[in-house]
């Protein structure tokens, strides 16, 4: 994993704005227009500066090929964030989610100091969901119909865990 550089956005925009990308994430924009990816990233520095988030780019091949994005949205007053993540199509399901989740699990709880790191997906993504039980998060709930994503309403699936339990699930 590394910080995002503005020469990443044209990849952002191509992997991210894929509709397999998009449609089973809730934040997503598609289609991905040009300049969301310039800004996303320039918008990055400031807010990690005030606390608000870690982001980082998903990269293999000795850290050339961006894959994805993976980040914490931090809740600094609960101590607390949201971990959230994305998976260019062409590497969907050969384990780099994940192994980033588990770096982004560590970061948070040794070098951020939170307490809690909860995560949710959409009950049409299930490899969401499988990769949240593989770093070690319980399942707490399923609030139903609580997203409206393209006039069609999911459910909402929460995972989380507390820094106390990363050794024993760790």
């Amino acid at each position: 994993m590394r910080p995002f550089t503005l020469e990443d956005a044209p990849i952002v925009q191509r992997l991210a704005g894929a509709y397999e990308v998009a449609v089973t994430t809730l934040n997503m924009p598609h289609p991905y227009q040009d300049g969301m990816a310039q800004q996303w990233i320039s918008s990055q520095q400031a807010k990690q500066e005030k606390g608000e988030v870690v982001d980082f780019a998903i990269v293999i091949r000795e850290g050339i090929l961006l894959c994805g994005a993976i980040g914490l949205g931090i809740d600094n007053r609960n101590n607390n964030a949201e971990l959230g993540y994305w998976i260019g199509v062409p590497y969907w399901g050969q384990g780099y989610c994940t192994e980033a989740a588990k770096a982004v699990l560590s970061y948070g709880f040794k070098s951020l100091n939170l307490h809690r790191i909860h995560a949710a997906h959409l009950k049409c993504n299930p490899a969401s969901g499988r990769v949240m039980q593989k770093i070690g998060m319980s399942y707490e709930g399923c609030s139903r119909e609580h997203f409206c994503k393209w006039g069609e309403f999911h459910d909402d699936l929460r995972y989380g865990i507390l820094a106390s339990e990363l050794d024993i699930k760790g």
